[in-house]
């Protein structure tokens, strides 16, 4: 067992759950949210640290609970762990709603919440939000330093670009002091920029291959040098992962969820593949390398080359995708859960 000589020698990685929060129109939401509270017992039975979803709006076909009250939900189900929304849509919120959510969001899960937050890339999202789309960057920009103050300050006076607060608190701060940590994703070597200039750790987004991750990962360091600002936490990673007994098997079961999902992505312009709107008949190709395909000792050789380039930090496995079974879920929990063994 490769794994086992050389994962075991580092002890700062983890791994988290990024759950699979979109369903088709004819799924029934009673039984996918008993299964997402079961998947969360399962996952911190199992050696998970931490429970992440995400956050889109309008989403139609596919059926999506909106993350802030199902963090709330499954935070019942897994007390201990972390639990967060990457990525939460900032540039098209009010940031004085985010801030207090995430406030009562981190009593809630007992000072665990980490809040991860991005741009967002549909227009019709920020239309029908009444959002101007050309104003997401400036917006995103004052929003996270106006957060931080509503966290830490008793009365704050803001009169910004875009938003305004005059003299007044928050209703609640976080139960950790300072605040959760901020996460920022982005695809572009931009949006990795502005989070080092932030003083936030950029989230790896599942799309990126891992010759990217590196190449982002050099810029982000650069710019934290260049203007001094640094933050205490680690690398924080999303990857698709299909595991099963072997490499095939997990192949055949994940890729029809998977295409289906990434056509989806592709369909409302998400920056990885928006060039090709049909994936089918390039998969294959498309997952080499941005993917985690194999049996638990060839995932587990994956996460050792992760861990070995991009040190600590938390690495998030998505394990399902709409149309994907829960029996195969709670499979692959209890596969890399052996693994999360060999990495503690």
């Amino acid at each position: 067992m490769k794994f086992a000589r050389s994962i075991k020698k580092e002890k700062k990685m983890q791994l988290g759950l990024f759950m699979a929060t979109q369903w088709p129109a004819n799924a029934e939401l009673t039984m996918e949210m008993s299964n997402l509270c079961e998947q969360t017992r399962f996952a911190k039975s199992n050696g998970f640290s931490s429970v992440m979803v995400g956050q889109h709006f309008l989403s139609e076909p596919l059926q999506m609970i909106q993350a802030e009250p199902l963090i709330a939900r499954l935070a019942a189900e897994g007390e201990g762990m972390s639990f967060g929304i990457t990525i939460l849509l900032l540039a098209m919120q009010n940031p004085v709603m985010v801030a207090e959510a995430a406030a009562s969001l981190d009593w809630i899960t007992d000072g665990n919440y980490v809040l991860g937050v991005g741009l967002g890339y549909r227009r019709e999202e920020f239309e029908a939000l009444g959002v101007e789309f050309d104003q997401r960057v400036s917006r995103f920009e004052e929003a996270i330093p106006l957060i931080r103050r509503l966290w830490t300050e008793n009365s704050v006076t803001h009169h910004g670009k875009h938003f305004t607060v005059n003299g007044l608190g928050a209703s609640i701060k976080p139960k950790r002091v300072g605040g959760p940590p901020i996460w920022v994703g982005g695809d572009v070597v931009a949006a990795v920029k502005r989070a080092a200039k932030l003083g936030c750790p950029w989230i790896a987004p599942p799309t990126m291959t891992f010759d990217e991750i590196t190449d982002r990962v050099s810029a982000y360091k650069e710019t934290q040098a260049e203007f001094g600002v640094y933050h205490g936490g680690g690398q924080p990673i999303i990857r698709e992962v299909a595991i099963g007994a072997t490499k095939r098997e997990a192949l055949e079961a994940a890729r029809p969820s998977l295409l289906a999902k990434y056509e989806s992505y592709a369909s409302w312009g998400q920056t990885a593949t928006k060039e090709q709107v049909s994936l089918a008949d390039s998969f294959d190709d498309f997952i080499k390398d941005r993917f985690i395909i194999g049996d638990e000792y060839e995932v587990a050789d994956e996460l050792e080359r992760y861990q070995e380039s991009f040190g600590e930090g938390e690495f998030l496995v998505r394990i399902q995708w709409p149309g994907f079974e829960q029996p195969r879920v709670l499979d692959a929990i209890e596969r890399l859960g052996k693994i999360i063994n060999v990495l503690s």
